[in-house]
């Protein structure tokens, strides 16, 4: 394992807890450690919670998924306080990305993304304030979903005030997101696109590798038309602002006076407590403006796509560089910020490694998103694909 991990990679290390809750022979399904589970201490990834009350209630969305049927097998790793990209920790440990073991799982849901991709769960939820989902299942080589804000209950989860988190599922195939998503949601119907959809492409700049691993995943469906978006680097900024400005109020006085908490993260949690209100405003004014800028692209279309991430995933040792990382998240934060729904299909660089298809739908259209990618799945040729078969439908 590389030594340049704070805390080695396990490959053991993605569950950090094991259960057996709800119906056996249901869809397994590991949930991330900052969702509530009745009796048990929501730990969130950090010692600073080990030994905080049980929670006397599931999670909203644990209670879901168990009147749905789902057998839920453990608790999955997390970057601590889901305030993370790599998801090293060196409190519950750093799960093993499966197929790219020298390449960072992604945060802050890694354990997710890694229970998936190893094909120990069914489905996984994650939660999603600035990529969390999308980026470690890209990492991963999964398909993961931030749905639309508030589409799934967030009663039950830290952190506790979020106007950017979203929790959502990961699967090996878009048949399994589409069953995860009934089960979490019973207003969730089902779609099926009966002819083409009507597609763009967001203009990014994005690494040559990833652009090419685009282009060759989207061959099969023509010449899509291009649109300008200027306003996502000004969305990432303010997606940057905004969730320093709500993970400071709601752990700040957790950093000053808690040492157990991981120097990263307690040192980026102080610094975001100097976020000024002049500087949240503004970032709520380019919210407001960006949101609006991006509808007017959707009009007329059912999705725009563009790459999960800019670059391929960063090495472990590469990671120890924050121009390796900090980027990581350019084209997934801005959809945060917004409240759009957002699903990533994993795909392959020309070398083999992890790359994403990002497509983003209309707010509360996480359906016909969800159909959306099926069928962009079946246009895809099977060399651009992480793994054979996984946009196939299931064989029961």
């Amino acid at each position: 394992m590389p030594a340049e991990s704070p805390t080695p990679p396990d490959a053991t290390a993605a569950l950090t807890r094991a259960l057996d809750l709800g119906t056996p022979g249901g869809a397994r399904v590991a949930v991330k450690e900052c969702l509530a589970v009745a009796g048990l201490p929501t730990r969130a990834g950090s010692a600073a919670f080990e030994d905080a009350p049980p929670a006397t209630d599931h999670a909203a969305v644990v209670q879901a998924l168990l009147d749905s049927g789902a057998q839920i097998i453990g608790l999955a790793n997390m970057h601590e306080l889901a305030y993370g990209m790599t998801g090293a920790n060196a409190h519950t440990g750093t799960p093993q990305n499966p197929l790219w073991p020298d390449r960072i799982p992604g945060g802050s849901s890694s354990g997710s993304a890694v229970l998936v991709a190893q094909g120990s769960v069914d489905f996984a939820i994650g939660t999603d304030t600035g990529g969390s989902i999308r980026q470690p299942a890209c990492c991963c080589g999964v398909f993961g979903l931030k749905p639309s804000f508030a589409r799934i209950s967030r009663a039950g989860a830290l952190p506790v005030g979020s106007s950017l988190d979203c929790i959502g599922p990961f699967a090996q195939n878009m048949a399994m997101l589409t069953r995860a998503m009934q089960m979490l949601d019973p207003d969730f119907a089902p779609e099926t696109c009966d002819s083409p959809p009507a597609l763009a492409m967001v203009q990014t700049e994005a690494e040559a590798d990833i652009q090419a691993a685009l282009d060759a995943a989207l061959t099969g469906l023509g010449d899509l038309p291009t649109v300008p978006l200027p306003g996502m680097e000004d969305a990432f900024a303010a997606g940057m602002t905004v969730i320093g400005a709500e993970i400071a109020a709601e752990f700040g006085a957790l950093a000053a006076s808690n040492a157990t908490l991981g120097a990263d993260i307690r040192t980026r949690v102080l610094a975001a407590r100097d976020i000024t209100g002049a500087q949240l405003a503004e970032a709520e004014a380019i919210r407001t403006r960006f949101t609006d800028s991006f509808d007017a692209a959707l009009l007329g279309r059912d999705a725009l796509i563009l790459p999960t991430l800019p670059m391929v995933p960063p090495t472990w040792e590469q990671a120890q560089d924050p121009a390796h990382v900090l980027p990581l998240t350019r084209f997934v934060r801005p959809f945060n910020l917004s409240g759009h729904p957002a699903l990533t299909i994993p795909i392959l660089t020309a070398d083999g490694l992890p790359a994403g298809l990002q497509i983003v739908g209309h707010k509360g259209a996480d359906a016909r998103l969800c159909a959306v990618a099926s069928w962009i799945c079946d246009q895809i040729p099977a060399t651009c694909l992480v793994q054979a078969g996984l946009c196939q439908k299931e064989t029961a």
